[in-house]
């Protein structure tokens, strides 16, 4: 069994990560941490977790992880980077659901966070856990940065095209819609029920944190690659949506089959049949991204339709995928279930 330690269980990403890694064979969670809520058992505060966890919050002190062999981090920017190289020290894995280390220039990372990072030396050890690009070296990591949702959704809609020449790199256009869990579960006026309902809004469109991610590990596969990205808040709890467009640069009649072909053999993208409209709805609590290409040939361009939870796969999910890679786990312990509808 891997002994597990959650840093920040008090989130929706924390509460996710309990409720997958309650049904994984191979995990046991021994410790999930919180400020607020020490002394307070876990179900109280999640009752959907009565009769599957039996643990209290407790403190985040350093001892209390000191038999864990790898600690999440569902956490805000700027936590992780003070705690993890001890972690590593002491031979602990760590991953971050959170930006610390998603990010390699780090005078990017500063610029788009607005803090001085506490460890930049971690940043070069750091893999982006993304499994559908970076399996082998998340195999052998010792720190996982896992990708935002946002991020999730645009890339794996774009490597098919890039990593074949099919597009223009610099063409890209990333319309994204999200459900308001994305935006965490602490009490703001922009998220509360009366102000997102019967409403849709756009946001962050002169730059938003995930746009410099999302350019940097594109680049990685095309140096040429930029996009325009922007994010939009919907009327719904969890879900993102990702329409993302590019200039056509190869034949439009192979499209669909090189996303078949791209995706076969992996077990959380699902390239849907020609034609298809994929739904935020048929991923709803499950650790899948749903994908489906179209060309418009009037304009000569490609729409790639994206689907996926912002909380599973775009979160909890994607991290405990990562987690089975780490420790030698077949990829799909404990994410099988299909998603939730209606």
């Amino acid at each position: 069994m891997i002994k597990l330690g959650i840093i920040g269980g008090t989130g929706y990403t924390g509460v996710e990560l309990l409720r997958l890694l309650t049904q994984h064979p191979e995990a046991n969670v021994q410790v999930i941490t919180s400020r607020t809520e020490a002394g307070k058992p876990v179900s109280e505060l999640f009752p959907n977790l009565r009769g599957h966890l039996d643990l209290k919050f407790v403190e985040p002190t350093p001892d209390a992880y000191r038999d864990c062999d790898l600690v999440f981090f569902a956490t805000p920017n700027t936590t992780a980077m003070s705690q993890a190289e001890a972690l590593l020290a002491a031979g602990i894995r760590v991953i971050d659901l959170a930006a610390d280390f998603r990010i390699k220039d780090v005078a990017v990372w500063e610029q788009w966070y607005g803090a001085t990072h506490a460890c930049p030396a971690l940043l070069e050890d750091a893999v982006y856990g993304l499994p559908e690009l970076n399996r082998e070296a998340i195999r052998n990591a010792r720190l996982v940065a896992n990708p935002g949702c946002y991020p999730t959704s645009v890339i794996l809609a774009l490597l098919p095209l890039l990593k074949n020449d099919m597009i223009e790199p610099g063409s890209i256009i990333a319309d994204c819609k999200s459900g308001t869990s994305g935006a965490g579960r602490k009490a703001s006026v922009g998220t509360a029920f009366c102000e997102v309902t019967e409403s849709v809004k756009a946001y962050g469109v002169d730059g938003h944190r995930h746009l410099p991610e999302i350019r940097e590990i594109l680049r990685g596969v095309d140096a040429a690659a930029d996009l325009v990205f922007t994010p939009h808040l919907m009327p719904m709890i969890r879900g993102i949506h990702a329409t993302v467009y590019a200039d056509s640069r190869g034949p439009a009649e192979r499209v669909q089959s090189v996303f078949e072909e791209f995706y076969r053999d992996e077990p959380f993208v699902d390239v849907m049949p020609a034609g298809s409209h994929p739904e935020t709805r048929s991923v709803r609590g499950a650790n899948l991204c749903r994908l489906a290409v179209h060309f418009l040939e009037a304009a000569d361009k490609y729409v790639v339709l994206s689907v996926e939870d912002n909380l599973v796969k775009g979160a909890a999910g994607q991290a405990i995928q990562n987690m089975n890679l780490m420790f030698g786990l077949d990829e799909t312990a404990g994410l099988q279930p299909p998603g939730m509808m209606p």
